[in-house]
């Protein structure tokens, strides 16, 4: 069932009577098409009236066992009427997008906070304000709006912040991207999907940008020199291109830029029989019935298609990997490890009784590898003492190639200064 309230209630009291087709289709970004609504109604009574553009619906849909779910309310932009047979069609979007937000403006914030631009622009579009508690007070040192319409904006403040902007009953609604939670910092509830439910679907995933962190600079002016902080682990990280200002700005940048890579390593779209009206962008999803692998991993839901026609009341959703928020790291300034040659990993099976010690860099393979010259000069001894030779061997390796890439980032950054 799709119940349709409010400025056109006189023309569509319940739309299970007159109905062809209902689609709602809600995506998690692009405010300016975040919520849509398109309603197509049998007018071969003539008895449907046509409203006028900017009537208002609130639209509820549902099982008729188990209640309506309030998806908001919609501004219509757009009317058909054709025929024959005569059909109305409707096309609406989320209120208060259709003009306002597409004027282009100038404005400039400084010394402020996120949650309070967020504010202002609500307040400007005559809307209430929700702003997670995670982004609310997050400091804005200066950024402009040129030329730029509010949607616009809030886009390019969801990328910088990695959150996601959409306005639902009168409230412009502004949270982190990849977080199950409210405005007000509240759980959603967990929406769990089986297989049975399903008439197809697809799992992608894709490891070729597997990286294991985000590395971003920014200019110390107080110490005229580059540095660099990491969202994730250090080991294969992507570096972003852009040297920010100051460090806060870097470290938001490498937690925006790692959560959207962890999101998208894998996805999995689902055709539902049977329509699940609570589903809704943000929502955390369990799923059961697949592959081990793909049930076992965590889902958030990115986009999601109401349908309700001919086949009944079905939904499309495409989900995505959830993400928890990562540490973010300055990185060393000085080599902790100065005049390190290599590194020594000692080793000890508990069965044979046998023991060594492995080193690490080494060249040659086979039966003409040997630690590489220079290497025994001044090593490092690892205090754990490995099961067999191979483990040794592996963590000697490993933290001789973490030193040099710390060197390198050390090197690069002073490489960096300015004078």
């Amino acid at each position: 069932m799709l119940r349709a309230q409010g400025n056109v209630a006189n023309i569509i009291k319940d739309v299970n009577d007159t109905a062809l087709g209902a689609v709602i289709y809600i995506q998690r970004d692009a405010l300016n098409a975040a919520r849509e609504l398109n309603i197509t109604l049998s007018d071969t009574d003539g008895q449907l009236a046509i409203p006028p553009k900017g009537a208002r619906i609130n639209v509820q849909i549902g099982w008729a066992d188990s209640g309506l779910v309030d998806k908001g309310i919609f501004t219509v932009d757009e009317i058909e009427h054709s025929g024959a047979p005569d059909v109305l069609t409707l096309r609406a979007r989320t209120a208060s997008l259709i003009d306002t937000f597409r004027e282009v403006r100038e404005d400039s914030y400084s010394n402020t906070t996120l949650g309070a631009i967020i504010e202002l622009i609500a307040f400007k579009q005559q809307l209430m304000a929700g702003v997670s508690d995670a982004l609310r007070n997050i400091p804005v040192k200066h950024i402009d709006q040129t030329r730029e319409s509010d949607a616009a904006f809030l886009r390019r403040l969801g990328k910088k912040y990695d959150a996601a902007a959409t306005v639902k009953n009168d409230t412009l609604i502004f949270v982190p991207a990849g977080r199950s939670k409210t405005a007000s910092g509240q759980d959603l509830p967990v929406i769990q999907i089986t297989r049975q439910l399903g008439d197809n679907h697809r799992f992608h995933s894709a490891e070729r940008d597997s990286y294991s962190g985000v590395r971003v600079f920014w200019y110390d002016e107080k110490h005229s020199m580059r540095r660099s902080v990491v969202a994730g682990l250090p080991g294969n990280s992507k570096r972003l291109r852009t040297t920010y200002a100051d460090e806060a700005d870097a470290r938001t940048a490498a937690l925006a830029e790692w959560g959207r890579i962890q999101r998208g390593t894998s996805s999995f779209e689902l055709s539902l029989a049977l329509g699940i009206p609570a589903l809704m962008p943000q929502s955390p999803v369990t799923v059961m019935g697949f592959k081990a692998a793909i049930d076992s991993m965590d889902w958030l839901a990115s986009k999601v298609t109401h349908s309700i026609g001919d086949a009944g009341f079905t939904t499309r959703i495409e989900l995505e990997t959830r993400t928890e928020e990562a540490e973010v790291e300055r990185e060393d300034e000085v080599d902790p490890d100065p005049g390190i040659t290599g590194v020594i990993a000692k080793w000890r099976n508990a069965v044979t009784k046998k023991s060594g010690q492995e080193i690490a860099p080494l060249t040659g393979t086979g039966k003409h590898v040997k630690p590489l010259a220079g290497a025994t000069a001044n090593p490092k001894t690892l205090q754990h003492v490995y099961a067999s030779k191979q483990t040794a061997r592996r963590a000697a390796q490993g933290e001789w190639e973490h030193i040099v890439a710390r060197r390198d980032i050390i090197k690069e950054n002073n490489d960096g200064r300015f004078s």
